[in-house]
């Protein structure tokens, strides 16, 4: 079956993403204009196909290439090969490494304490209650979440994954400070060069390549301190990791010195903006769904009584807090949309009752997660803000990948189970203290920053709930 799609303009596509109001919103119209397959114009990438339908993912799970030149952005990260592009036989296992660390339990609770310990700072600094000689933001004050929360999110993946800061061998916030000049100078250079900016641009790169030169510096530094723990760094790894320390991890899979650091670097980049903002819709759609945020509460009083935060068991008992996080990942995925790419032929929906899309090899999958997130035929009332669609028994009736908000298939987040465990944590701390509004007359408008980020950011005011027991008023 020919592939349906728009005629191809002389822009490469610019002016209509443009048009939509960004990537995600385009792909909201393309799809439900010509179906759940779309060929379209994917600026860096020409031509593009574009699937909305769970069921005909299912064909591309095994993918496990992607288009270089859509993520060369991160090259200046990588030293030893851009690691979201290398090949499948090198990723394969580097991809077990740190999945063996990132997504397992010693590795959770061996920071879940300095997690909370983070969290609490920063819900101390929210509290209006503190006034303002108490390090507070003041009684009406509003909080901005995304600066905050995803600022939140880096020292979480700084302790997690440089660690030493009890040595002395890191400065966390010299090295938060680091990291977003690389994100702010660095990464978004592109746009401040078409503005015309170059004066401003080349100030900019010399603050980007010294965040950088500091970065890399600290993480061996790092490096040296794991390998003087043993012979060679080898003989207490195994007792002192455990499968819960990513450097340690892969120093003991003879990762070189340029890998680790491009490891950490792009662990780092990947895990805080995502974390940061994921939390940030949650709190805006609770805000504008307070009977939604009063059954978490009552559920947070129920499982951690007068206790402040949750111990890591604790997580498992949060059952409708995960659904009300499950659901505002659907509606607001934070990284709205992967990619692959085909190094032969393959067919999608071959015997089904549609008939079956042809694409050739070399062609980019596009997979536009928030349109498979709004898909109707899987999401009734796509945009309301239900999280009892993620009931067992709801999620047992809809196709395994009518939700993906972390990807899937062998290039998948790899950190996926430890940015749950942060969002949930963060989520059940910041809700069993405070209620949360939204600021009145702030418009909030998904725009695409690496991440699905909200133009102007999301201010909203907190209350402290009374005694921690339920909401005021």
């Amino acid at each position: 079956m020919r592939i349906p799609g728009p005629e191809p303009s002389d822009d490469g596509g610019v002016g209509a993403i443009s048009a939509a109001g960004g990537l995600h919103l385009h792909q909201l119209r393309l799809h439900a204009e010509y179906g759940p397959v779309v060929r379209f114009q994917l600026p860096g990438a020409g031509f593009a196909v574009s699937v909305s339908n769970p069921l005909l993912l299912e064909d591309t799970a095994r993918l496990d290439e992607r288009p270089a030149q859509l993520f060369a952005f991160l090259e200046p990260l990588c030293e030893a090969g851009n690691l979201q592009v290398i090949g499948a036989e090198e990723h394969g296992p580097w991809r077990r490494v740190l999945l063996e660390v990132l997504a397992g339990r010693p590795s959770h609770e061996r920071h879940f304490g300095e997690f909370v310990a983070l969290v609490e700072a920063l819900a101390d600094r929210w509290d209006p209650g503190r006034g303002s000689d108490g390090d507070g933001d003041g009684i009406g004050s509003p909080v901005f979440l995304q600066k905050d929360l995803t600022a939140l999110s880096l020292r979480m993946i700084c302790a997690y994954a440089l660690g030493g800061a009890d040595d002395g061998v890191v400065e966390p916030e010299k090295a938060v400070d680091a990291f977003e000049v690389v994100l702010t100078e660095y990464l978004g250079r592109t746009g401040r060069v078409a503005e015309g900016e170059e004066g401003e641009e080349d100030q900019g790169m010399k603050r980007a390549e010294l965040a950088l030169s500091y970065l890399r510096d600290t993480v061996d530094r790092v490096v040296a301190a794991h390998g003087e723990n043993g012979e060679n760094g080898q003989s207490d790894r195994s007792e002192r990791s455990d499968r819960s320390d990513l450097i340690g991890a892969l120093l003991a899979a003879g990762t070189s010195p340029a890998r680790i650091r491009d490891t950490v670097m792009v662990t780092m980049l990947a895990a805080h903006h995502t974390t940061g903002v994921a939390v940030s819709w949650t709190l805006h759609l609770l805000g504008r769904h307070p009977e939604v945020a009063e059954r978490v509460t009552e559920e947070l009083d129920r499982v951690l009584g007068d206790r402040s935060a949750p111990a890591y068991g604790d997580l498992r008992e949060l059952t409708y807090l995960d659904m009300v996080l499950k659901e505002s990942m659907r509606l607001y995925p934070p990284g709205p949309y992967g990619a692959r790419e085909t190094t032969e032929a393959m067919v999608l929906g071959a015997g089904g009752a549609d008939g079956a899309y042809e694409i050739p090899a070399g062609t980019t999958v596009f997979y536009p997660f928030w349109a498979v997130h709004m898909n109707p035929d899987h999401w009734p009332e796509p945009e309301r803000f239900l999280p009892e669609r993620f009931t067992p028994e709801a999620v047992a009736r809809r196709p395994r990948l009518a939700h993906v908000p972390f990807g899937f298939g062998p290039r998948s987040c790899e950190g996926a189970g430890l940015a749950t465990v942060e969002a949930q944590l963060m989520l059940a701390v910041l809700l069993k203290r405070f209620r949360f509004r939204a600021v009145e007359g702030h418009e909030v408008t998904p725009v695409e920053r690496f991440v699905l980020w909200a133009a102007e950011d999301i201010p909203m005011t907190v209350t402290p709930r009374a005694s921690g027991r339920g909401p005021t008023g």
